[in-house]
């Protein structure tokens, strides 16, 4: 091989190989950078040439730094993070951020809840562009390069830095025809008499879990439909299959306009944790700064409107 001069090197080969050595294989660096896998390992094994040295020991399973490769990821690593800092400083000598931000979060969060809040948001922030990936998968950010994460329940990546902003508290909800036809509870006992739309039941039948006078209460419920996607149980309850037990959030609006009647308000269901996520680096572009406080502000708030209103 012939070694090249520092400024011969190729710095889109030398990007990709960092991306393979920071996901330990050529296939998954194809897929973060949206390239041929041939094409990775063509790049990776021309730089090696430019270079004079062999920077990784490749077999069937794993990839592996040798001694010298292991010198140069450190280096470069360095180097191009220094050049990517300075490229977005100079993209924010502009006050204005400019940019995409991609963000994912649950599919029924962001219909009923996020669209919203997103359409004011650009409408007051002109040049930045929101986009969603929404999924009930766990998005793996750093790999699928997402900005930022909306994510209900328990955190299981603990390489995120997360901040909490709210909890979903559930109430009780049944449409107006439904009630006419079978009649209002008027206390936990009750509802065991009456058809429930059930989110993610075991073996046919759901335990509810409801908290109000006297402490936490748990009821086992039944009903002719089940889900696992909250937007999909607030329809049946909309179109009076039964009681759902929902994110108050979720039917706020239902709940104004006379669509959907608030059971039993004395109880509600356990507050779910609501998170906004974001992977660890040392630099985070302006525009994804902007973005993601306008995401812990505006969820953080929705706790305290519900309240206010219910109030």
């Amino acid at each position: 091989m012939s070694k090249t001069s520092a400024s011969d090197v190729d710095l889109n080969r030398v990007a990709v190989f960092l991306r393979v050595v920071e996901l330990q294989s050529f296939t998954a660096a194809a897929e973060a950078l949206g390239l041929p896998k041939s094409s990775v390992s063509r790049s990776v094994a021309r730089l090696e040439e430019e270079l004079g040295v062999q920077l990784l020991q490749r077999t069937t399973r794993t990839v592996q730094l040798t001694d010298a490769g292991r010198l140069y990821f450190d280096e470069s690593s360095r180097a191009l993070s220094a050049l990517e800092e300075a490229r977005e400083r100079l993209s924010q000598l502009d006050a204005r951020p400019q940019g995409a931000v991609r963000i994912t979060a649950p599919v029924d969060l962001g219909a009923l809840v996020l669209a919203s809040l997103a359409s004011r948001f650009v409408r007051r922030t002109p040049g930045i562009t929101l986009e969603f990936i929404l999924t009930g998968r766990i998005v793996n950010l750093v790999e699928e390069g997402v900005d930022l994460a909306v994510r209900a329940g328990p955190l299981r990546d603990s390489s995120l830095i997360a901040r909490r902003v709210n909890g979903l508290e559930a109430w009780l909800f049944a449409s107006p025809a439904y009630l006419d036809a079978r009649g209002t509870p008027s206390s936990l006992a009750d509802l065991a008499g009456h058809d429930c739309v059930l989110f993610r039941p075991k073996r046919g039948t759901g335990e509810w879990t409801l908290i109000g006078p006297g402490g936490e209460t748990r009821i086992t419920v039944q009903g002719p439909i089940a889900a696992d996607d909250y937007t999909f149980a607030r329809e049946a309850v909309l179109a009076g299959a039964g009681i759902g037990l929902l994110p108050a959030v979720q039917c706020e609006q239902d709940v104004a306009r006379g669509r959907l009647v608030r059971l039993l308000p004395a109880y509600s269901g356990p507050s779910a944790p609501l998170h906004v996520v974001w992977p660890a680096s040392r630099h985070v572009p302006k525009r994804v700064v902007l973005v993601r406080e306008w995401l812990v502000k505006s969820l953080g708030a929705l706790e305290s409107t519900s309240d206010e209103r219910d109030g």
